[in-house]
C-alpha cells in the first residue's frame, strides 16, 4: 500500500498563492468561484464537477488546443489533465480553500489535485470520465481517474506540490496546437 498524500510544505498558505498559472485573482476565475458558491452546494464537490464535466479533456473531445494558464482553461473549457488541475485549483484558491498538485506516473505523467478540508489532505483527480477513467468525488476514500498498474511500472506519487511542477508547466507553455499535441514529449517523469 502507497503511503498517504503528504504535503511538500508545512505552510497552508503556499496552497493559496496566485501566479502565472494558478491566476485565481483573475475576474474570470473569481467569478466562476463565486457562482459555484453560490450554488448552495457543497463548494469543493460544486467546483470538481464543474472541473471534471464542464472543462472537455482535449484527449476526449480530439480538441488541437493547448491551455495551461487556468483562466484559459476556465476561457476556452478544454485542457488535459495538468491544465484541468490547474483550474481545479484557481477556483478552490478562490475560495478559501487551500490546493495543491498531485501526480502519478502512468504511460505518461498524470496530474491531479489535493484539497485540504476539515484537517486532513484529500486527493482528487477533475480529469474527465470518458475514454475509461473513473474519477469521482469523494474527501473519504481516494477515486482517481485511473488505478496506478506496479506491474507496468506504473507509480503513485504521493507528495503534494504547492505549485504545478516545472517539467509539466514548460511542455505546456511551448507545446504546438494541433491534433495530437500530447503524443509527443508529455513528461514522464517529474
Amino acid at each position: 500500500m502507497s503511503p498517504g498524500p503528504s504535503p511538500t510544505s508545512d505552510r497552508l498558505s503556499d496552497y493559496l498563492v496566485a501566479d502565472a498559472v494558478v491566476d485565481h485573482r483573475h475576474p474570470l476565475i473569481r467569478a466562476r468561484a463565486d457562482a459555484l458558491r453560490a450554488t448552495g452546494e457543497d463548494p469543493v464537490e460544486a467546483t470538481f464537477r464543474f472541473v471534471r464535466d464542464d472543462v472537455e479533456h482535449v484527449i476526449d473531445a480530439a480538441d488541437p488546443r493547448v491551455t495551461w494558464r487556468a483562466s484559459d482553461v476556465l476561457r476556452e473549457r478544454v485542457g488535459i489533465c495538468h491544465a484541468k488541475a490547474h483550474l481545479l485549483a484557481a477556483l478552490l484558491r478562490a475560495q478559501g480553500i487551500p490546493a495543491g498538485f498531485c501526480y502519478q506516473e502512468l504511460s505518461a505523467l498524470h496530474g491531479l489535485n489535493a484539497v485540504y478540508l476539515h484537517g486532513k489532505w484529500s486527493r482528487l483527480d477533475a480529469r474527465g470520465n470518458r475514454t475509461g477513467a473513473r474519477g469521482e468525488f469523494s474527501l473519504d476514500e481516494e477515486k482517481l481517474a485511473w488505478p496506478v498498474d506496479t506491474a507496468r511500472g506504473e507509480r503513485d506519487l504521493p507528495e503534494i506540490h504547492p505549485a504545478p511542477a516545472p517539467v509539466v508547466v514548460d511542455f505546456l507553455m511551448t507545446a504546438r496546437p494541433g491534433p495530437g499535441w500530447y503524443e509527443n514529449g508529455l513528461p514522464a517523469t517529474l
